[in-house]
């Protein structure tokens, strides 16, 4: 580390817990980030200028007037720009000393796990299911830490999935994939622009966390907020056996083949 990222890094390195060690780590990281809006926006942002020092970007959709109301990476000049484009010039301006790769893409199984195996630690931004539990499976089989975050109207909820440890459950024992769920989109339900900056803020801080190896992490606990009340709720999430993502079935199936 250099005098200037001393300087930069200095309020980090001050925590005990972090310390000059911390922050090299930090310095040294990759972290995935899929999806540059709501969550996505505010997650990347506090990344960047907390010093990881690979970030990559991925999110296919454009920047739209509707977004600025809550996607704080966009600027009106950018309307039109490739939100991961959009988003790559907010981190780099906040820190120019990392390196960031945006990709205006839909990333598919094949390209998910290319992304996810050159990562330390991957934040889920989207807003579908099916993108989720892509992503989530990508996770598992390459043993990467997840960290999944989901606003809609007033209610967010934030969860850690680390398949690191095989105790850990994983997105797809908390919401079963070949079950039915609905994907509620804000452009129907609306959203309260400040929750997915706490959601993505909280996001980025438990991949941090993640990346130095301290505390202890959402892994295993489901945070949910009310926002209109604003009150926390925490729930145990345990691991499902029978998940045919992560469970003991799989798991005996991939050692026999």
């Amino acid at each position: 580390m250099d005098d200037s990222q001393l300087l930069r890094y200095s309020r980090h390195i001050l925590l005990d817990e972090i310390g000059i060690e911390g922050q090299q780590k930090l310095l040294a990281a990759h972290a995935l980030v899929i999806g540059a809006g709501g969550l996505g926006s505010p997650a990347a942002l506090y990344l960047a200028s907390a010093g990881v020092g690979h970030i990559t970007l991925v999110d296919d959709d454009t920047v739209d007037l509707t977004n600025l109301q809550r996607q704080i990476a966009h600027t009106t000049a950018r309307v039109g720009q490739p939100k991961a484009a959009s988003a790559r010039i907010s981190l780099q301006q906040i820190n120019p000393g990392i390196v960031v790769g945006a990709l205006a893409e839909r990333a598919d199984d094949a390209r998910l796990a290319e992304l996810v195996a050159d990562a330390d630690v991957v934040l889920d931004c989207t807003d579908n299911f099916a993108t989720r539990h892509a992503v989530n499976r990508a996770c598992v089989a390459f043993g990467k830490p997840l960290v999944s975050g989901a606003v809609i109207r007033f209610d967010g909820q934030i969860s850690v999935f680390d398949p690191r440890n095989a105790a850990n459950p994983c997105y797809s024992c908390l919401f079963p994939q070949d079950q039915r769920f609905e994907d509620v989109a804000c452009s129907t339900m609306g959203v309260f622009a400040p929750l997915v900056g706490v959601v993505g803020a909280m996001q980025a801080a438990e991949a941090l966390k993640l990346l130095m190896g301290v505390g202890r992490s959402l892994a295993g606990r489901l945070l949910m907020l009310d926002g209109l009340n604003m009150e926390w709720t925490s729930i145990g999430v345990g691991r499902n056996d029978a998940c045919p993502v992560c469970g003991a079935g799989k798991m005996i199936a991939k050692n026999t083949t």
